[in-house]
């Protein structure tokens, strides 16, 4: 038996060598894929992070709320990097994205990504076509209609009807107009006479908007303008239409003011404001001279005819002439009569016969 036991064990022997190189074998092999494995995935990252093929510029939208994941997959569908899910592992690592701003962007494949990072991060957006068009103080709805019109950016009866819509606009001003009739263009004076840049293919909409938030801005400038109101018993509406009385009356700004104080004594006597304006407001072209006829066209905005106010604005008033509606001068003046001297300034009386003399005196001037 012994001698049988040695000779199987003699038998067994080999098996120990075989074993250890079976084992190094398959630790050479795990090694070998763990390096072709790493050698293939840092070829991976490097290739996506290389720039991607040049290309031409092309202009790329980021829009508002998209996160730092969208935007790598938005840049990889147009071509401007190579490979999202590595862009986003970048972005990681360099603490990026956070501070992307929304926008159009111009960007070219080939760009590094630091460069499409810093662009994104400094809001360096593709500056939009825009429209840009001046409305002079003291305009009509119609006139700014028709200006805009001659320039190319409405459609006049487009705009018009739309101003003359009763609807809910964004401004707060809109609020205090009444529900009135009478009113012969709806948002006639609340268009603020100002320079304005909107983008290309703004709608009519777009550009009432737009002037009716001005007209919003220029208003809180005032400050708290309640409380004025309030003592003098008025609404913003009314304290609109003084002011584009005295827009369309006034050319000196120092006379604001004392023109402001003069409609205010004419309402408080009461005696009618009898101002040519509002006249001229009714005709379809303004007249240099107006007649004794002009005078008897009846109309509610006629004050030769009509007592108080009218139902609204006449034109557009300045803000000079919404700060002396609302802080008139305190004067006993009832009338004013414009100098012939080219000036463009008043001479202002308390009676009708100091107002007669004025007449006279501005004559001869």
């Amino acid at each position: 038996m012994r001698r049988n036991d040695r000779v199987e064990g003699d038998a067994q022997q080999p098996a120990g060598p075989s074993r250890s190189r079976i084992t190094v074998w398959v630790l050479l092999t795990l090694v070998t894929l763990l390096l072709l494995t790493a050698a293939g995935l840092g070829g991976y990252i490097w290739n996506g992070l290389r720039p991607a093929e040049a290309g031409e510029a092309r202009q790329v939208a980021i829009e508002r709320g998209m996160s730092p994941n969208r935007i790598a997959d938005r840049l990889e569908q147009e071509g401007i990097i190579r490979d999202a899910f590595i862009f986003k592992y970048y972005l990681k690592f360099r603490e990026q994205g956070g501070a992307f701003k929304a926008g159009t962007y111009e960007l070219s494949p080939g760009m590094e990504h630091d460069a499409i990072i810093r662009k994104l991060n400094e809001g360096d957006t593709v500056k939009e076509e825009t429209i840009r068009f001046t409305i002079p103080e003291g305009f009509t709805l119609l006139q700014i209609a028709d200006k805009l019109a001659a320039e190319g950016f409405i459609d006049k009866t487009r705009f018009l009807a739309l101003a003359d819509e009763k609807r809910d606009w964004e401004a707060e001003a809109v609020k205090s107009i009444p529900d009135d009739a009478r009113l012969r263009h709806r948002l006639e004076g609340y268009l603020f006479p100002e320079t304005y840049e909107l983008k290309k293919g703004s709608t009519e909409e777009d550009i009432l908007q737009r002037m009716l938030a001005e007209t919003d801005r220029k208003l809180a400038e005032l400050g708290e303008i309640d409380e004025p109101l309030a003592e003098r018993g008025l609404t913003l509406h009314e304290l609109m239409t003084v002011a584009s009385l005295v827009e369309r009356e006034v050319v000196v700004d120092q006379e604001r003011a004392a023109v402001a104080g003069v409609i205010y004594n004419r309402l408080a006597k009461p005696m009618r404001l009898q101002i040519d304006a509002t006249v001229q407001y009714l005709l379809d072209k303004p007249k240099e001279r107006l007649f004794e006829k002009d005078l008897e066209v009846e109309s509610p905005y006629n004050t030769y005819r009509s007592d108080g106010l009218p139902p609204g604005p006449i034109s557009s008033p300045s803000l000079k002439s919404i700060e002396a509606a609302l802080q008139p001068e305190k004067n006993d003046f009832y009338y004013y009569v414009t100098k012939k001297d080219g000036s463009s300034e008043h001479l202002f009386a308390v009676t009708y016969d100091q107002h007669l003399k004025n007449i006279r005196e501005s004559g001869k001037q």
